[in-house]
């Protein structure tokens, strides 16, 4: 892990990553690095205590709801815009 960053910033980056509710990409943009380097980061730290079993739960569950909630925004902007499409269709 030679990157040039200390242990306890890519400790803290790795915290962040998987509790913050933002995406990795989005950390790893917002601390200026590279994806990649994020995700070696958190695979060089799994199983460590840096973060409670209960925000590692968390985390997981918001990975496992986020491609749900992206489908759901999309169906709901389908439906804003479905009336202007039928009065549209109307002869």
């Amino acid at each position: 892990m030679s990157t040039g960053r200390t242990d306890e910033f890519r400790k803290e980056a790795v915290r962040i990553a998987l509790t913050s509710g933002l995406s990795r990409r989005q950390v790893a943009d917002g601390l200026g690095v590279g994806f990649s380097t994020i995700n070696k980061w958190m695979g060089a730290y799994r199983g460590t205590d840096l973060v409670s079993a209960e925000d590692r739960d968390l985390a997981r569950e918001k990975e496992r709801l986020r491609p749900e909630v992206r489908i759901l925004k999309e169906e709901r902007d389908i439906l804003k815009k479905a009336p202007q499409f039928l009065a549209s269709q109307k002869p």
